[in-house]
């Protein structure tokens, strides 16, 4: 990295339900860049669980420890957002073919829109790439133990949010 130009990314996402999958990329992102902005879209069209303010706290929560790694909201377009945070490369998670396909055609129309910031694929670490959120959502609704794929304070949130209290050890 050259000593004076600061690298920085832009982690965009909905993020309603913060997975260790993304937490794997963003810690992974951190040590890739000297700043790295995590950033919740806008985007009501999903119809999120969590509001925008819910989901920058657990991203704030879980993150804490990486002093590089800043956490935001924007509207609008990303590539808008990446130039007004100054980020030359946009992060993307992949986890399987299907988002290859769908993030392949988004960054090729990010590249039309602004060809200053370039796209960059991320794969979660393994034993993360079939987990989703909406999977996760699925899972603890009917009863699963979702604690190997989120944060506690995602499935804290989760459970309050759905009213599913915890099992008790050894339930089934």
């Amino acid at each position: 990295m050259s000593a004076d130009k600061e690298h920085r990314a832009l982690y965009p996402g909905t993020f309603d339900g913060l997975t260790y999958g993304h937490l794997d990329i963003i810690r992974r992102g951190s040590k890739l860049f000297d700043r790295l902005t995590v950033a919740v879209a806008h985007n009501e069209d999903k119809n999120p669980v969590f509001t925008v303010e819910e989901r920058i706290e657990i991203l704030r929560t879980e993150t804490r420890e990486l002093p590089n790694v800043e956490i935001a909201s924007f509207y609008g377009l990303t590539m808008d957002y990446a130039e007004k945070i100054g980020a030359s490369y946009v992060i993307r998670g992949i986890r399987v073919v299907s988002d290859f396909e769908y993030e392949l055609q988004m960054a090729l129309m990010n590249r039309a829109l602004n060809p200053r910031v370039e796209t960059l694929f991320m794969v979660p670490a393994a034993e993360q790439l079939y987990v989703s959120s909406s999977l996760i959502k699925e899972v603890l609704l009917l009863g699963g133990d979702v604690s190997n794929f989120v944060p506690p304070s995602t499935e804290k949130l989760l459970r309050r949010r759905f009213n599913v209290p915890r099992s008790s050890p050894g339930a089934s």
